[in-house]
Order: C-alpha cells, then sequence, then structure tokens
C-alpha cells in the first residue's frame, strides 16, 4: 500500500474519531441537554417534587372538596401527558371527582379513552372540573353523581354509564370513606355501616351489574391501601375494608382469569386528597402529613395515574390478580 493511500485512511479514521468523540462527549449532551442547554430527559428529585409538611391545619365537611384544599392536590392537570393507550376504551371511575380517580380520569380521557365518573352529590364543584377536563381531550364525559351506599343507585349507576358511553371495558373501583377515631368505642354501628357499604357493599354491587357487559380484554381495577397490610390504630374499621379489597381483587381474578377480564389493585400511602381533610386524619397527623415517610412528603394523585394507566392497557395484558403499591418507600402493597 502507497504512502499516500495510508495517510488518506488515517486522515479518514481520524476525522470519524472526531466526529464521534464530539456526539459522544459533547457536554450538552453528556448533561442531558439539547443545543440551547434545555433539558431533553433531566430527572427530577422525588423528594422536592411536590409539598412537604408541616400543612396548614385546616378541616372541610364530608366528604371535601380538593378545590378547598390549601395546597391544592396536583391530579396532573397540567402535567399528564398522553399517547392513545387507552384509544377507544370506555371507563367507569366512582370518586372521579378528586383523589386517584381524578387523576386516572384526567388521564384516561388524555390517552384516548371516554370516561364516566361518579361522586357524591356535594362535590358537584370538583366533579364539573374533571368533566371539563374530559371534554377538553375531545373524549365523551359522563358525569353521574349519587350515594354508593345504595344498591339501587348502583346498579343505575353501571347502566348509566354504558349508556351513555356506548359500552364499558375499564372499571375503577375508587370511591372510598375513611374516618379516623382514637378507639373503637367511638365508633358508631352507623358509622362502621357507612364503611362498610362505601367501600365494600358497592365495589360488589357495581361489580355484579357491570361483569354483563365486560368483554374479554377489559380491566377491573380496585383501590386499596397500604392499611391492608399495616393499620394504623385509629383507622379501625378502613383499613379492614382495605384487606377485604386487596382479597376481592386477588380471588376476582382467579376467577376472571378464564373469561380474559384482567383484575389488579394500586396499594396507595399518604395521598394528598380531601380524604384526609374531612376527617380521615387527626389535625396532629394532617399537619405532618407523609412525613415520616422516606421521601418525608405525601404523595400527589398525579403521581399514580400512570399506574390506573398501565394496568388498564392492552400491554399490561399478564398482568392479574397484582397490587401495585405506591407509598414514597413506606408500607407495604
Amino acid at each position: 500500500m502507497s504512502s499516500e493511500n495510508t495517510m488518506s485512511r488515517r486522515k479518514a479514521i481520524g476525522s470519524m474519531g472526531a466526529i464521534l468523540a464530539t456526539t459522544v462527549v459533547s457536554p450538552a449532551l453528556a448533561n442531558g441537554l439539547d443545543n440551547d442547554n434545555t433539558p431533553t430527559n433531566a430527572g427530577e428529585d422525588p423528594t422536592t417534587k411536590y409539598p412537604q409538611p408541616p400543612f396548614k391545619p385546616q378541616t372541610q365537611t364530608w366528604p371535601g372538596l380538593a378545590s378547598k384544599m390549601d395546597p391544592r392536590p396536583d391530579h396532573g392537570e397540567k402535567s399528564y401527558k398522553g399517547s392513545g393507550r387507552l384509544k377507544g376504551r370506555k371507563a367507569l371511575i366512582t370518586g372521579g371527582d378528586s383523589g386517584m380517580g381524578r387523576a386516572a380520569a384526567i388521564a384516561y380521557a388524555r390517552e384516548g379513552a371516554d370516561v364516566a365518573i361518579n361522586y357524591y352529590p356535594n362535590e358537584e364543584e370538583d366533579a364539573q372540573e374533571v368533566i371539563k377536563l374530559i371534554k377538553a381531550e375531545g373524549r365523551k364525559a359522563i358525569a353521574i353523581p349519587g350515594d354508593l351506599r345504595d344498591e339501587t343507585f348502583c346498579k343505575k349507576l353501571v347502566e348509566e354509564a354504558v349508556k351513555g358511553l356506548g359500552g364499558l371495558d375499564i372499571l375503577v373501583n375508587n370511591a372510598a370513606r375513611q374516618q379516623t377515631q382514637e378507639s373503637i368505642m367511638d365508633i358508631t354501628s352507623e358509622a362502621f355501616d357507612a364503611t362498610i357499604k362505601t367501600n365494600i357493599y358497592a365495589p360488589f354491587w357495581i361489580i355484579k351489574a357491570a361483569l354483563p357487559h365486560l368483554k374479554p380484554g377489559a380491566s377491573i381495577i380496585g383501590t386499596t391501601s397500604v392499611q391492608a397490610q399495616d393499620p394504623s390504630p385509629e383507622l379501625f374499621d378502613y383499613a379492614q375494608t382495605k384487606a377485604a379489597t386487596t382479597n376481592y381483587i386477588r380471588s376476582l381474578a382467579k376467577q376472571l382469569g378464564p373469561k380474559g377480564i384482567r383484575v389488579n389493585g394500586v396499594a396507595p400511602g399518604p395521598i394528598w386528597t380531601p380524604l384526609q381533610v374531612s376527617g380521615g386524619a387527626t389535625m396532629e397527623k394532617l399537619t405532618q402529613f407523609g412525613g415520616d415517610t422516606p421521601m418525608g412528603r405525601p404523595g400527589q394523585p398525579a403521581e399514580l395515574a400512570s399506574i390506573y394507566v398501565q394496568l388498564a392497557a392492552n400491554d399490561a395484558s399478564y398482568a392479574t390478580g397484582q397490587i401495585y403499591g405506591a407509598a414514597g418507600g413506606g408500607g407495604q402493597p
């Protein structure tokens, strides 16, 4: 080989190496920045992403409104970006006015689903905000207020959702009642009955009414809690219902698996929702809410939205009978 050809090869290889080196070690790219120093895929510190305790003392009449909380919870109103993962799907969500139900409703709509939400009648203000957000995505939005402690209403709820949406293939049993009491002696039979009916009877009635409409590929999702495994002493009745929720999810998954219907659950830890300010926590716990987790703060409903999406999406087709935890490093799923 001539010395001229050898030099040409060396120049070519050297030029390629320079290009590769620039691509690999460019300071902007190495730091996750594009050419104008804008982050392209920068991570976020989860410990400082959202408000930390102490929180302002505050109370509301049950069941409470997210719009009246300080700070106001983040349900993903501005942050959740969809990608069509639930295009054409039809979802019914109980407790869809606030908390995880609202976060799921917003996410589902932005993923292409039509959504019906149920809520207690005096939560209309929050519910209408959700309806507007769903409609803003060009999706059907059905508002169905009512008391889930009534079996007749639960059946009517499913009927109205199916009629309004034109079918049903995602059911999220999220609504719950939580009232803190220091002693079992302070829980009246009426209060105990209200918690049991809201958290256990209602999903039972709703699932029974929905099953005739669910086809293979449908998904049922229940909101359980870390309280199912690690109950707080002041949540005697609520914790029992979440243990029952966890078990109905696992039992029903086995029953409906052969029919191609998946059943899964989400187990939140301390999440900043109206549940806490409307009797669900003592004032002492409320002001320090979430401060005892490894992340040092409560979670926001928006941080669980993607879990509800994943459990409903077709690409999670082998996940059933599973409980997905989100507790800031504490608790158990």
